[in-house]
């Protein structure tokens, strides 16, 4: 390799970041229980909606970081700019995204917990503990410490993930040979399609977190739109990727099961993990729990500090706080982690229901964040022409599959 070649290379290496945010950030409910279960419940069936959601989201990931590095903007700023119409609407919709995919994810990752905790502890007070730890990285090393945290996150789960799927591949399938699998493409599983759907790769209101990572990193590190585009790429791609060795676990070692699928975040993961064992050998249930639990740590210190840094810096564009600060960003940072341990508490009889429920609200919600990034990017006037006419097929595919939920919803 050339001189100028090792040097292209690693000042690529070098803006790595903001897109391993974002991957750590989806790789996370998205994967570790929508993308098994389909397997699961439907064998290799989901496999190409799972391919074409990622695609058809794709263009408005991309606008966050492609808008953010040409204009010198993050999308807040751009929506903003448009009107102050655009940028509440954001706000609002962003409040309750936060607080709900927080709890969300927080009672995942302490459902997998209890697998290295030596002592019995309530989920309530193992959420709590994930709270004080994600806390004290996010507060004590902001963006530089959550930068490396997360680097080291996705080596060590992808490692894991794949030596998982290898495995499950030399055990083979463990359906039955005469096994009918049931068809996913019926009404009635409607509502799983669409909560796999909306946290698939990840919330589209990412995009705007996403492009604020990026300014964060920009303060350490100047980051070119070449390079920018690389770190974005590698992180997306690579969550779609994973999607897909996800399903496949789900496929291998759950499809065809005699035992009644757990359909609860928490419980399901469980349930996976021991069938898992079972399948494999006992050998594997740390393996297969720590792909897990990597998957929920990393999206959940993720989201707490994504959704922390849209607010701080809505509310002060919006001029409803003086300052965006470190100090602005601490306070709403705890208070949307108290948010999110309030609502684990108040529905603590119900946090199956309340995790189909955020990732159903992700999706009826992610036409709307669709439209804003896509407007935004056209009036900037920098769109080439086939992702114009993917954004158009990927806002006609998202704003014909909400309809048809909402008035499934309605006759239901």
């Amino acid at each position: 390799m050339t001189e100028q070649g090792k040097q292209l290379w690693l000042s690529r290496l070098q803006a790595l970041g903001p897109g391993i945010l974002l991957a750590t950030a989806a790789i996370g409910g998205s994967h570790i229980v929508a993308s098994t279960q389909a397997g699961a419940l439907f064998g290799w069936q989901l496999a190409l909606l799972i391919l074409l959601v990622n695609v058809l989201k794709y263009p408005f990931f991309r606008f966050g970081v492609e808008y953010s590095l040409q204009s010198g903007e993050t999308l807040l700023e751009g929506y903003r700019r448009q009107s102050r119409w655009y940028l509440l609407g954001f706000v609002w919709l962003n409040l309750i995204a936060a607080v709900v995919n927080t709890a969300g994810v927080l009672i995942l990752t302490a459902a997998l917990l209890q697998y290295f905790i030596p002592v019995q502890l309530s989920l309530t007070v193992l959420c709590c503990l994930l709270l004080a730890v994600c806390l004290l990285v996010l507060l004590a090393g902001q963006y530089r410490l959550l930068d490396k945290v997360s680097k080291w996150v996705m080596v060590l789960l992808t490692f894991t993930t794949l030596t998982a799927a290898v495995i499950a591949w030399q055990q083979g399938m463990q359906a039955p040979a005469d096994y009918v699998a049931p068809s996913p493409w019926q009404l009635a599983y409607l509502g799983f399609l669409v909560a796999l759907m909306g946290w698939m790769p990840a919330p589209i209101e990412i995009s705007a977190i996403n492009s604020l990572w990026l300014k964060a990193k920009q303060q350490h590190q100047p980051i070119s739109l070449a390079n920018g585009m690389f770190d974005f790429h590698l992180g997306y791609w690579s969550t779609t990727a994973l999607a897909l060795v996800f399903l496949s676990l789900g496929a291998l070692v759950q499809f065809g099961s005699a035992q009644e699928l757990a359909l609860a975040g928490g419980s399901y993961i469980q349930q996976f993990v021991g069938i898992y064992a079972k399948t494999i050998g006992d050998w594997s249930t740390l393996l297969v729990a720590l792909v897990a639990f990597l998957c929920m740590f990393g999206t959940t210190l993720t989201v707490l500090d994504g959704y922390a840094r849209t607010i701080n810096e809505s509310f002060q564009l919006l001029g409803w706080q003086k300052s965006n600060s470190t100090r602005s960003y601490s306070v709403w940072l705890v208070l949307q982690a108290m948010a999110g341990l309030a609502v684990i508490l108040f529905f603590k009889s119900a946090l199956g229901p309340m995790l189909t429920f955020a990732m159903s609200l992700a999706f009826v919600t992610t036409p709307v964040f669709a439209w804003l990034n896509y407007r935004l990017m056209q009036r900037a006037g920098q769109m080439s022409t086939w992702i114009r006419a993917l954004s158009w097929l990927g806002l006609l595919y998202l704003f014909g599959f909400a309809l048809l939920f909402l008035w499934w919803l309605l006759i239901k």
